[in-house]
């Protein structure tokens, strides 16, 4: 039966803020909210937040919609949230500490320690993750051992879209997309791994139930409603992954288009509908619930380029005409930045070196650098290391990408889509849609509603229009020059930065 109201909410929980989108049947914005998170970095490796900014922003991204459109309008929601962040909830569901975001690097003695008992090639085979600082489950072994107390506490251990479905309706329900990026559930059974659970001492009742995208979690409660401007009833179907529901909402359901968000990390996937691990990617469930995402990803993205211009030019972001300024100004710098190369690797390298212990480098400075050149440096390191994951994605699972689809905030920035269309030699589209995965959400709570049969048919009728950026062949040659040069960045520096990081570490703890 389809709902007869016309309206779908989609929240994005990310990193940084919290969206509340409302979107028709033919997947456009209605009206928005929303609100800023903040990130706290308390020590050296450590970043965290409180959960309670988690439904702070939520709610007022609700109410600032609210006040455009009439909740009752709203058929559903689903909710898309950063991943491998987690919350720690006592038995009444309250947080006990600041949960740890997916940022911190606390815990890289435990991956090394957790892989050591279970065994590397086990814990990928089961997750689809090879042992790294950014999946939850070693910060549970951190809290382990320096947080004892809190640790024995924890009567859940909560993903995003856990602790806002439980602030919504009362119940410690997620889904499947975002439980995987925990790094102790099982892919092919979906469901918790007994077998990482018992290593770490923790029971499958200390975890969220688990669901598939679309299914229903709860209904607003009364006390819900009264807070967000919801209305009470309204059912909130699982959705979870902000990565796997930007695939969805710009309808990379096939395994010849790729995502790429250039966010805060720079994450790109593809979807494969057997289950397939390897280094060359992560892999996760799909937000349609079928088959697989392969995915890369950069943890330092638009992260690295807020950075640079907050610590490196004059009022920082504060300036709005800044970015406009430093990209027009190294629009002028020639490709190759004039000899200075960025390797991104700020906060350690995933696929597919897994060096949590990596670290950023700008090399080939001399006289003539400035700010242009270092800012067009940082994009093109970026840009280049996505086409050397890629491509190796690629060779190793037997694919061909055709096109990526750009999203997130960097896609609005012609060098960059440009440059990625260059470098990787496939067109680059520019979705319509700025909000991807509030929209994938959306689509989840559309077909929750009965609008459509399934994820992928909502996905299909919702999906926006796209314009496409096309390589320039003349550039080709350049950028096959400067992937060759980059390729060897990472074992040139790798040994340098394991000794740095080791020396910073003993400073701080002393």
């Amino acid at each position: 039966m389809v709902s007869a109201r016309d309206l779908v909410v989609g929240i994005d929980s990310s990193t940084q803020s919290t969206k509340a989108i409302a979107w028709t049947r033919e997947g456009r914005a209605e009206a928005e909210g929303r609100a800023p998170l903040s990130l706290s970095n308390p020590k050296l490796f450590h970043f965290e937040q409180e959960p309670e900014d988690w439904w702070r922003a939520c709610v007022t991204a609700l109410k600032e919609l609210f006040s455009q459109v009439d909740a009752g309008r709203v058929a559903a929601l689903a909710i898309s949230n950063q991943r491998e962040t987690v919350a720690f909830l006592d038995d009444t569901g309250r947080s006990i500490r600041p949960a740890i975001v997916w940022l911190d690097e606390r815990a890289r003695q435990e991956v090394e320690d957790l892989s050591a008992e279970l065994g590397a090639e086990t814990i990928h085979r089961i997750t689809g993750r090879y042992p790294d600082i950014t999946p939850c489950v070693y910060s549970y072994l951190w809290m382990k051992r320096h947080e004892a107390e809190s640790f024995a506490r924890t009567a859940c251990f909560a993903d995003v879209q856990t602790f806002l479905v439980h602030r919504l309706c009362g119940q410690l329900k997620t889904g499947w997309i975002s439980a995987d990026p925990m790094g102790l559930f099982d892919l092919q059974r979906k469901q918790w791994s007994e077998e990482i659970l018992a290593a770490l001492g923790l029971d499958v009742a200390q975890m969220p139930r688990v669901y598939p995208p679309g299914d229903c979690l709860g209904e607003v409660s009364g006390e819900a409603a009264a807070a967000t401007g919801l209305r009470a009833g309204t059912p909130i179907f699982a959705a979870g992954g902000d990565g796997q529901l930007a695939g969805l909402g710009t309808n990379c359901t096939a395994s010849d288009r790729a995502y790429i968000n250039l966010g805060t990390a720079v994450v790109s996937g593809v979807w494969l509908p057997v289950y397939a691990y390897d280094r060359a990617w992560r892999t996760e469930i799909a937000a349609q619930g079928e088959g697989y995402i392969l995915e890369n990803c950069l943890r330092s993205g638009a992260f690295l380029i807020n950075w640079f211009v907050d610590q490196f030019t004059p009022g920082g972001r504060e300036d709005p005409a800044i970015f406009k300024c430093l990209e027009e100004a190294a629009n002028a710098v020639p490709r190759g930045s004039e000899g200075l190369m960025a390797l991104p690797y700020w906060s350690g390298v995933m696929d597919p070196h897994w060096d949590s212990a990596a670290r950023g480098c700008l090399i080939g400075f001399g006289g003539g650098h400035g700010p242009a050149h270092v800012y067009r440096a940082l994009i093109e390191g970026m840009t280049l290391d996505q086409v050397m994951r890629g491509e190796l994605l690629e060779r190793n699972a037997g694919l061909e990408i055709k096109e990526y689809l750009a999203i997130g905030g960097g896609a609005a920035s012609p060098l960059w889509r440009q440059m990625l269309a260059d470098a990787s030699g496939k067109a680059v589209l520019i979705s319509d849609t700025v909000e991807a995965s509030a929209l994938g959400a959306g689509m989840i709570a559309a077909h929750g509603a009965g609008w459509y049969g399934s994820i992928v048919e909502a996905a299909e009728a919702m999906a926006g229009a796209t314009t496409a950026v096309q390589p320039d062949p003349a550039t080709w040659e350049d950028y096959r020059e400067l992937l060759e040069i980059y390729r060897g960045l990472y074992d040139a520096t790798a040994a340098t930065s394991r000794k740095l990081v080791a020396f910073a570490s003993k400073r701080t703890e002393a």
